[in-house]
């Protein structure tokens, strides 16, 4: 019998992924919205909600809210890791709600920021596409700690990218073995999309329904602070640990 151990072939790279052009693309889209929304709040405006954001904020209407709450989510990804949920709550809060009633409010909140986040992670798949040709990401690709994860992504993809986004986990492997596994960039998006839509839809019906206000806003940011604190923690900890001989 053959010893060979079983092994994942590597795939190519995700056919079509131009980080490049996309991450520019997004740049300009991005620079486009902050300039139209500076000249339309003005700057002086802009300025009050950057150092007083509980006061400014509230005031603010709800297309600019949500173009407020879109551009954060975008930004918010494995590289660039911003807490996402407080800014959920924060436009749920029935004090600042960017629409008049439950439902309208939960619909609007989860489906731009749903839409956002996917932007968000799409930024991910194709930064990691190019990370992935790199010659040392190549090797490590070959390691059998990276098989064995491809062979578990590659089970039901769609079900852990919709639950990865679904749940508050600190980690975002998943996106990385999507991209090493050339999982269609379409599929890619709609999985994360389901998942940050339930999820966000649940944030924004809880803030508004038990009238939660600021109390879930600073409670999400203490959770996000303190996931973020314990993932810095664990990372410190392995660096710190006696490598085999």
């Amino acid at each position: 019998m053959s010893s060979q151990p079983d092994t994942v072939a590597v795939d190519p790279l995700p056919a079509g992924a131009h980080p490049a052009w996309w991450l520019g693309a997004y740049g300009l889209v991005l620079a486009g919205v902050l300039a139209l929304g500076a000249q339309w709040m003005g700057w002086s405006s802009l300025v009050d909600l950057v150092h007083s954001p509980k006061a400014t904020f509230p005031h603010l209407g709800a297309v600019l809210k949500l173009t407020v709450m879109a551009v954060y989510l975008s930004l918010s990804t494995t590289f660039f890791p911003l807490p996402t949920g407080w800014m959920i709550a924060a436009l749920a809060a029935r004090e600042t709600a960017v629409a008049a009633g439950l439902w309208p409010t939960v619909l609007l909140v989860a489906l731009v920021g749903g839409a956002a986040s996917t932007v968000a992670n799409l930024n991910d798949y194709h930064v990691f596409s190019w990370m992935l040709r790199l010659r040392y990401a190549a090797r490590v690709r070959r390691t059998r700690t990276c098989q064995f994860a491809c062979r578990w992504f590659d089970r039901s993809p769609f079900f852990l990218l919709v639950l990865f986004n679904l749940l508050p986990l600190p980690i975002d492997v998943v996106r990385m073995l999507a991209a090493a596994r050339c999982y269609p960039r379409g599929s890619f998006a709609v999985a994360n999309f389901v998942g940050r839509f339930v999820r966000y839809g649940l944030i924004a019906f809880v803030t508004y329904y038990w009238n939660l206000g600021w109390i879930a806003v600073v409670a999400l940011l203490g959770l996000a602070v303190a996931l973020g604190g314990g993932k810095a923690a664990l990372w410190a900890l392995r660096r710190r640990a006696p490598q085999p001989a």
